[in-house]
């Protein structure tokens, strides 16, 4: 594999969010996705439940959960293809 070191790379950020009974994450597109990371990261801290739901994105149009079944959040970037 070839890497290309003099133009930089367009890279994008995902939030993952990992949810209670969940086996898999859910991987999430937004304009501004370190707005949702925030939100739902002080969503994470109420110990009351929260209905939380986002329009995502990508091929995930809707998502619709409670802010206790959040197990763990990640905000990623990668590389745009």
């Amino acid at each position: 594999m070839v890497q290309n070191f003099g133009a930089p790379q367009k890279t994008r950020q995902a939030v993952i969010l990992f949810l209670k009974g969940s086996a898999t994450p859910v991987v999430m597109y937004f304009d501004n996705p370190q707005a949702v990371y925030a939100e739902l990261k002080q969503l994470m801290k109420s110990p009351t439940p929260v209905l939380v739901e986002k329009e995502p994105i990508g091929p995930i149009k809707k998502l619709c959960f409670v802010s206790t079944q959040i197990a763990a959040l990640v905000l990623q970037e990668e590389p745009m293809q």
